[in-house]
């Protein structure tokens, strides 16, 4: 489907697809739900010197680059390893007018976007000493086939049930948790009763938090 670049109000980018009239990303601000719904609200949330992140899906790379920021500003006493699934990667003119890098004060990122985005799929990558990288190529579906170690961390960023309805419903909901340790948190920017309910069935303490800047509510998931 057709794309085009967007700047979201708090000047970050994002993609916007016509045929589906979705953002990848709030308008109200791309980087601020980033850090608010997966950094604030989720990495920086658990406590393990070796944390696992699964992440559904890749899209821009926004999520990758935001984690790895706040990974260099640690210690680093602990270890990353982030593995993240897309179906439809972006093209190279859309991740070179995307720049993300351009949005912190670190002159590293640039060749950190650049490494994130040009390393190879399906390989596991370090992309900086202790954050290791496995971009998956595959449908969200076929997640229950694909070999992961036991997660910590979910990014669960996919298109909006409006759009995407299957992906906010019990079945991928099932895969992500049979793939994640016991006291692993789901985070996620949506609100919805429907996927409150599912993580309930399913064994989650749901808590409900406050959301990124235009959007009142957002889930954390912690799995019992």
């Amino acid at each position: 489907m057709k794309r085009e670049i967007k700047t979201t109000n708090d000047g970050s980018k994002t993609l916007y697809i016509n045929g589906l009239n979705e953002n990848y990303h709030s308008h109200h601000g791309a980087l601020q739900e980033a850090e608010h719904v997966f950094i604030k609200n989720g990495l920086n949330l658990i406590n393990d010197c070796e944390i696992n992140i699964l992440e559904l899906g890749f899209g821009t790379g926004l999520n990758v680059l935001v984690s790895i920021n706040e990974y260099l500003k640690t210690d680093k006493n602990h270890k990353i390893n982030y593995y993240t699934l897309e179906k439809y990667p972006i093209n190279e003119s859309e991740i070179n007018d995307l720049a993300y890098f351009e949005l912190f004060d670190n002159d590293e990122l640039k060749n950190i976007y650049q490494k994130i985005h040009q390393s190879n799929w399906d390989n596991l990558i370090e992309i900086v000493p202790g954050f290791n990288l496995k971009k998956i190529k595959c449908d969200f579906f076929t997640l229950k086939d694909i070999d992961l170690p036991k997660i910590n961390l979910v990014y669960f960023d996919c298109f909006g049930a409006r759009v995407q309805p299957d992906l906010w419903e019990k079945p991928l909901f099932e895969m992500v948790s049979e793939k994640m340790n016991v006291n692993g948190l789901l985070t996620t920017y949506s609100s919805k009763g429907s996927v409150r309910r599912i993580l309930k069935e399913l064994n989650f303490n749901v808590e409900k938090k406050q959301g990124p800047p235009g959007k009142r509510e957002m889930i954390n998931a912690w799995k019992l």
